[in-house]
């Protein structure tokens, strides 16, 4: 049975996440994650497993994201039994906060056997919309139903 509590440990990951990224500490983002986590990136860089991933990030922090903030916008909570969920959300990365999030994200998690809640897949896009409006204007019927 899901709890409410599962949604705030999933929310709570999520704070975690966020926090870590606005250190720039690469060891705490990668903790979020599980040891052999799928992360893809906006323009198609494909992280494989943790250490990757903080590698990766130790990297980016140290360079062309430093001082940079995450800013999240969880969309959706969607349960798949008592151990696995999908999150879906908007996000952004910058300096400061922008006047749109722009990217699209999800989110698999899973509990793992001690009870914490990690991300064992990423996947993150930008939204263009007037691409997705001149889409639906062409063919209507393949806009997604409110």
């Amino acid at each position: 049975m899901i709890t409410i509590d599962a949604e705030q440990e999933i929310r709570a990951l999520f704070a975690d996440l966020e926090d870590a990224w606005n250190r720039g500490d690469g060891d705490a983002y990668g903790a979020c994650f599980t040891e052999d986590a799928g992360y893809t990136t906006f323009v198609g860089t494909v992280y494989r497993g943790r250490a990757d991933l903080i590698s990766g990030h130790r990297a980016l922090f140290g360079s062309v994201l430093k001082g940079t903030r995450m800013f999240n916008e969880v969309t959706g909570i969607h349960f798949y039994g008592p151990g696995v969920a999908v999150v879906t959300g908007r996000g952004e990365v910058s300096r400061k906060r922008p006047g749109r999030l722009a990217k699209v994200q999800t989110y698999t998690l899973v509990r793992e056997a001690g009870g914490r809640w990690r991300i064992a897949s990423f996947h993150n896009t930008k939204r263009r919309p007037l691409l997705e409006a001149m889409s639906f204007r062409f063919v209507p019927d393949s806009a997604p139903r409110p």
